[in-house]
C-alpha cells in the first residue's frame, strides 16, 4: 500500500477549505449586490488570498471612487457654500449641517427625558392615591409634548407604508385584472394616463374635504392629518404598480396560458399559479417605483396636511426663519435621501426572496 505524503495531503484540505470559503463568498455576492454592498465581495476575496492586486482594482471602482467623489462633493459644497447669501445668511456647509446633526439628537434625548420623568412623577402619585384609599382617582395621561425629529422621521415612515400598503391593494388586481382582459385594458388605459401625472398638490384639497367629511370621529385610530397625507401617497404611488402588473401579466409565456387551458385551471387557480409567479419580477419593479414615488409625495403631502413628518418638519422650519433652520432643512433633505435609499434597498431585498434571476 502506497503512503500518502503528509504533506500532499495537508495542501489537499487546504485547497478544499479555500474552495469552500470562496463558494460562500460568491454565495454572499448575490445578496451583497441586492443590498447595495457589492465592495464586499473583493475585500473578502483579497482577504482570502484571491489575486489580491486585482481585488485591489475592484474595491477601488466599487468603494474607492464613491467615497472619493462624496469627499469631493463636500470640499466643493463647503467651499461654496458661503459664498451664497440668502435672507437668513449665507448657505450652511457641512460642518453647521452636521453641528445640527448633534443639536437634533441632543433634543431628541431631552424630550425622552422629560417624558420619562412625566411617566414616574404619574406613578408616583397614583401609587400615593391608591394607597390612600383613593384609586377612583388615579388617572393615566399621554405625554403631550412635542414631537422629537426621530419622531418625525417614525411618523413619515409609517405614513408612506401606509398609503404604499393601500395602493398595493388596489393596483395589483386591478394590474392583474387589466392585464388579463384586453377590454379591461382599454378601459383603464385613458384613466391611468390622465390621472398619472396629476401633482400630490392637486389631489390634497380634494382629499382633504373627502377625509374630512367622511372621518367625522375626532378619537379614531387615526388622525385626520395623517390619513390626507396617506391617501394623497396612495393616489400618486399607484401607477406604476399598476402599469408594471398589466405588463407583467400580459407578458406571460403563451405556452404557460395554453396549458392552463388544457388543464382546466379555473380563475383563481390560474392566477395564484401562473400569472402572479411569472409577472411577480415586473410586480415588483411597478413596486419599486410606486414606492420611491410615495416617498417623494409625501414631504410635500405632510407638508400642507401638517402631518407631524419630515415635511412638516421642513416646513416649520421653512417657517422660523431662525439662523439654524437652513441647516435643520438640509439635514431633513439628507434624511429624506437616505431613507429613501434604504426603502429601495428593502424592496429589492424583498423581490429577490421571492424572485430569481439568471445569477441567482
Amino acid at each position: 500500500m502506497t503512503a500518502v505524503d503528509p504533506q500532499i495531503l495537508a495542501d489537499e484540505q487546504k485547497e478544499a477549505r479555500r474552495a469552500r470559503l470562496f463558494t460562500q463568498i460568491n454565495k454572499a455576492d448575490g445578496w451583497f449586490r441586492v443590498l447595495g454592498l457589492s465592495w464586499m465581495t473583493p475585500i473578502l476575496k483579497a482577504a482570502a488570498g484571491d489575486n489580491p492586486k486585482a481585488q485591489m482594482k475592484e474595491i477601488w471602482r466599487l468603494l474607492g471612487i464613491p467615497v472619493m467623489a462624496i469627499i469631493g462633493f463636500l470640499i466643493v459644497w463647503g467651499a461654496l457654500a458661503p459664498t451664497v447669501q440668502t435672507s437668513l445668511g449665507a448657505i450652511p456647509g457641512p460642518v453647521q449641517v452636521w453641528e445640527q446633526v448633534g443639536v437634533l439628537h441632543a433634543d431628541h434625548v431631552r424630550e425622552r427625558e422629560k417624558a420619562s420623568a412625566f411617566y414616574e412623577r404619574q406613578d408616583i402619585r397614583n401609587e400615593k392615591l391608591i394607597a390612600a384609599g383613593n384609586a377612583d382617582k388615579v388617572k393615566y395621561r399621554e405625554y403631550t409634548g412635542k414631537p422629537t425629529y426621530y419622531d418625525q422621521i417614525w411618523t413619515s415612515i409609517k405614513t408612506v407604508f401606509f398609503g404604499f400598503l393601500l395602493g398595493t391593494v388596489v393596483a395589483v388586481p386591478l394590474g392583474i385584472v387589466s392585464g388579463l382582459s384586453p377590454a379591461a385594458n382599454a378601459a383603464m388605459n385613458p384613466l391611468i394616463q390622465i390621472f398619472k401625472p396629476v401633482s400630490p398638490l392637486a389631489w390634497l384639497p380634494i382629499v382633504t374635504m373627502v377625509v374630512s367629511a367622511v372621518y367625522v370621529t375626532n378619537d379614531g385610530m387615526f388622525s385626520k392629518s395623517f390619513l390626507t397625507s396617506a391617501i394623497t401617497v396612495t393616489l400618486c404611488s399607484l401607477w406604476p404598480t399598476i402599469i408594471n402588473t398589466a405588463l407583467g401579466v400580459s407578458s406571460i409565456d403563451k405556452d404557460l396560458v395554453n396549458v392552463s387551458k388544457v388543464l382546466k385551471m379555473n380563475t383563481y387557480t390560474k392566477i395564484t399559479k401562473l400569472v402572479l409567479p411569472s409577472a411577480l419580477p415586473l410586480i415588483f419593479t411597478g413596486l419599486r417605483l410606486s414606492l420611491g414615488v410615495g416617498w417623494m409625495v409625501l414631504i410635500a403631502a405632510e407638508m400642507l396636511a401638517q402631518n407631524p413628518g419630515l415635511g412638516k418638519f421642513v416646513w416649520d422650519e421653512f417657517q422660523n426663519g431662525s439662523s439654524n433652520s437652513l441647516a435643520k432643512i438640509m439635514v431633513a433633505v439628507f434624511t429624506i435621501g437616505i431613507i429613501g435609499f434604504i426603502l429601495d434597498r428593502l424592496m429589492f431585498a424583498i423581490q429577490s426572496m421571492f424572485t430569481f434571476s439568471a445569477t441567482r
